[in-house]
């Protein structure tokens, strides 16, 4: 391989491996999305429009869907940058994150501190 095949190799491999570069119109879409996400259980929750469990429900998919915006819109990781250590990151971080949440969830509902019943009816 001369100098000149080595060079160009180099740097292709390079280019795969660069992170994802930021544009506003990614910037832009998840704002909006981030927007969403947090605007959806705040609604359901100022409003009651749902039962008390799956509210929580809906709240943690929420949440969990949106750290995954972050990770995409904002920190740029994805499954082909940095060799693919930045997609084995973001499925640790989801592992943590299920775990921290279903763990949560165990503790309150066994302390009972998840509400059973119907508040409104409290004197």
């Amino acid at each position: 391989m001369s100098a000149e095949e080595h060079v160009m190799n180099t740097h292709d491999d390079h280019h795969d491996t660069a992170p994802a570069h930021a544009t506003l119109s990614g910037y832009i879409k998840g704002f909006l999305l981030s927007v969403i996400l947090t605007a959806i259980p705040f609604h359901l929750v100022m409003t009651g429009a749902l039962d008390n469990q799956t509210t929580v429900a809906v709240i943690m998919a929420m949440a969990v869907i949106q750290i995954i915006v972050y990770m995409i819109y904002f920190l740029h990781m994805d499954a082909k940058s940095e060799g693919g250590w930045n997609f084995l990151s973001m499925v640790f971080t989801l592992i943590i994150v299920a775990i921290t949440l279903s763990g949560s969830l165990w503790v309150m509902y066994h302390l009972n501190m998840m509400p059973q019943h119907d508040m409104s009816q409290l004197p």
